[in-house]
């Protein structure tokens, strides 16, 4: 399990004990020392884990884990959205969204730690992996492929509802896993993870807009992507306008 960012932390849970891991908090103290927290699941149960990392990235703390519920066998993707409007600010909201393997797509309203179902909907059995690119007061936005090939943009609405446009209609089949981060004013740096040939290809991501949306490859990363679980750090304050 290893993190895309500025450092990488290897070893951190044992070999295949994380099967799914959402975005993880970094937030560094005065010390330099880094505290690292996030949603995995393993097995079929949902935990809060972090851990913690001195100033040249080693292990300083081994990895908590704070059992949220059971019930996760059949999900292949989780995600948590914290949209914050201002920085050292407190969230205005947290959702988490799970896809089962069944296409379901869940989201639900984090208050401390509480979840409360807010949305679901069918219908997205095809896609393989998602991405979130946006998180806006009306919105947050997500890049997701489909085994077809589809690049898509699914954008859940705060009021209830969701808006599914075709970005490219081929090729992204490759890509098991995709991980993006804020890119300029508003677009999205985009990795695609091809688990079968280990290796991670580079994209600059214009402001979703259906299938005017301009994408950019940076080409192929330096590098093998061998390991079976990639997550994106984030800092406390995150804004994401790519979609």
């Amino acid at each position: 399990m290893v993190a895309v960012g500025n450092r990488t932390a290897g070893a951190v849970y044992g070999p295949g004990q994380v099967r799914l891991s959402t975005t993880f908090l970094n937030e560094r103290d005065i010390f330099s020392f880094t505290a690292v927290v996030g949603w995995v699941v393993q097995g079929d149960t949902l935990y809060r884990s972090g851990y913690g990392l001195d100033n040249v990235g080693q292990l300083t703390d081994p990895p908590f884990l704070m059992r949220i519920g059971g019930g996760w066998t059949n999900y292949k993707f989780v995600e948590e959205a914290e949209y914050d409007e201002v920085e050292h600010a407190p969230p205005i909201r947290t959702y988490e969204y799970g896809l089962r393997n069944d296409g379901l797509l869940m989201r639900w309203l984090n208050t401390n730690d509480v979840w409360r179902r807010s949305l679901g909907g069918v219908g997205f059995e095809a896609v393989k992996t998602m991405a979130l690119i946006s998180k806006t007061r009306t919105h947050d936005t997500f890049l997701a492929t489909t085994r077809g090939g589809g690049l898509y943009t699914i954008r859940i609405n705060v009021v209830p509802s969701f808006e599914v446009k075709k970005v490219r209609a081929s090729t992204w089949q490759v890509f098991e896993t995709l991980l993006a981060a804020k890119c300029g004013l508003s677009g999205t740096l985009l990795l695609g993870i091809d688990k079968d040939t280990q290796s991670g290809y580079l994209y600059a991501v214009g402001h979703a807009n259906g299938a005017a949306t301009v994408i950019r490859s940076l080409g192929k990363v330096q590098g093998t992507f061998g390991d079976p679980v990639y997550f994106r750090w984030r800092l406390a304050f995150d804004p994401l306008n790519g979609g």
